[in-house]
């Protein structure tokens, strides 16, 4: 099992240097081949003076031309990704960016994207939590800086439901590779969290798969716990179930996705 398709997003705002050597990494391992992809919408324009509404159109369409141009320039320009580029998709639109990458996604199995949880011009880049909702792919969330692409000691943050599930079959290409496998079960209720984290280990014992299960009892929240364990065994990727409770209730609150996204230094892969 492997994956052959992955896509690339990028944003033509600003420098893409994190997400294009993790891609390339990526590539790499999985012999896949590479889509880039870019969209960009211009900035809504209003007023009651239509020479000057029809000046700023000009400028926003040259905008958008400029920062897609440059988005096509960086991802071709990467020397490591070179021998694995498929295409460069360059995509103007009217459109919510989010839901244009969403609905490109599905000629890919894996879409990789930085880290933008909760700020950042939506005219080029999509909304990280709308892209893991909608995508309907496994989304790899990498962020801005000090990362490492190996994905050699792998934390699963295991919990009993159906996002989390679905992100350990999407990761299994990644999980095969690894040196280091382990499952963490954060729980007000160690006890209860037994039985599901053995199912699952042994499952991916099937799959050739070993793996150390720890199951703690969660100090505070569930993230801090799932954090401190992955910064413990030195994980450099964090596979989770995105949005285990309501979605609004999470962003708003600080929910485990979201503390998972905001963390540096490794790059966490989220199904839902």
């Amino acid at each position: 099992m492997t994956y052959s398709t992955l896509m690339v997003h990028l944003d033509g705002a600003r420098p893409n240097a994190s997400v294009l050597d993790v891609a390339a990494k990526l590539a790499e391992r999985h012999h896949a081949k590479m889509i880039g992809i870019a969209a960009c919408c211009p900035a809504v324009l209003g007023g009651n003076d239509p020479f000057m509404d029809g000046r700023l159109a000009v400028i926003e369409r040259d905008i958008v031309t400029d920062e897609l141009a440059r988005a096509k320039v960086e991802f071709r320009g990467h020397i490591a990704l070179r021998p694995h580029v498929l295409e460069w998709r360059s995509i103007p639109t009217l459109e919510n960016v989010t839901d244009t990458i969403c609905e490109q996604a599905r000629c890919a199995d894996l879409l990789i994207t930085c880290a933008n949880p909760l700020s950042g011009d939506l005219l080029t880049h999509a909304d990280t939590g709308a892209l893991i909702l909608k995508a309907g792919r496994p989304v790899l969330v990498v962020p801005d800086a000090n990362v490492t692409a190996d994905f050699r000691n792998v934390v699963i943050a295991w919990n009993d439901t159906r996002g989390c599930r679905r992100a350990i079959v999407d990761a299994l290409p990644i999980l095969l590779l690894a040196n280091r496998v382990t499952l963490v079960a954060a729980s007000s209720d160690p006890g209860a969290a037994h039985s599901g984290i053995e199912d699952v280990g042994q499952w991916l014992d099937r799959h050739g798969i070993s793996s150390d299960r720890i199951i703690s009892r969660a100090a505070g929240s569930a993230s801090r716990t799932l954090n401190a364990v992955a910064a413990e065994v030195e994980a450099d990727l964090v596979v989770a179930g995105a949005y285990g409770h309501s979605r609004i209730r999470e962003w708003a609150f600080g929910g485990v996705t979201r503390d998972l996204l905001l963390q540096e230094g490794r790059c966490t892969f989220l199904s839902h």
